[in-house]
């Protein structure tokens, strides 16, 4: 059985050359809610609860309970962000932050799966928010995308970059999953790199300008 592996299979998706303009498909995500500042712990809480599912969910699947056995690398850790009072770039409030951090899922595991892997981390670790875990399905549509590389703090840099290749474009940032205002997915462990080689990919939903 061969093991999928998302950075071989979708580097288009997750590891561009530059900024690039891409079409996000339709994917399934386990998500969480959360606010206030990511290095407190309940941001660490809340991502042990979405690794605690995930885990449970490929465990299964490797097993071959969805079907034929399937093995995979679980999908890296995503967050969409916005802020309660309007604050970004090098005014971010983090304190202000709200986001939705996520882990998506391979299309072997459905809706039914999930709540049942659910209910088996609820008894095995009841001390997490796995209750507060939900199942999405999103389309991400047209999105313009880069790879920061450095501490979380200078993605400011980045940002204002992708901001550039936006008016260049004629292209105009639209809200993610209704209500965030961009998207980071982490590709690398901040426990075990050094800040100044983390490589984030950056991920903003857009639409072209009428003209």
């Amino acid at each position: 059985m061969a093991k999928y592996e998302w950075r071989k299979a979708e580097r288009n998706l997750y590891l561009p050359r530059g900024i690039e303009l891409v079409d996000v498909p339709s994917m399934h995500f386990i998500t969480i809610d959360g606010a206030g500042n990511p290095n407190g712990p309940e941001f660490a809480d809340r991502i042990q609860s979405l690794y605690g599912v995930a885990y449970t969910l490929r465990m299964a699947a490797k097993r071959g309970e969805y079907g034929d056995p399937f093995e995979y690398t679980v999908y890296p850790l995503e967050g969409v962000w916005t802020t309660s009072d309007g604050s970004r770039g090098a005014e971010l409030n983090k304190d202000a932050l709200q986001y939705r951090i996520m882990i998506r899922q391979p299309d072997i595991i459905k809706r039914a799966d999930f709540a049942a892997a659910v209910e088996q981390v609820q008894v095995k670790k009841p001390e997490l928010a796995v209750a507060q875990v939900e199942w999405r399905d999103y389309s991400e549509g047209l999105s313009v995308q880069a790879i920061h590389v450095g501490p979380y703090d200078d993605e400011v840099n980045t940002f204002a970059k992708m901001q550039s290749f936006l008016a260049v474009n004629d292209l105009t940032q639209i809200s993610i999953m209704d209500e965030f205002w961009h998207r980071e997915v982490y590709l690398s462990d901040p426990r075990r790199t050094d800040p100044a080689k983390m490589r984030t990919l950056l991920r903003y939903r857009v639409q072209r300008q009428q003209k």
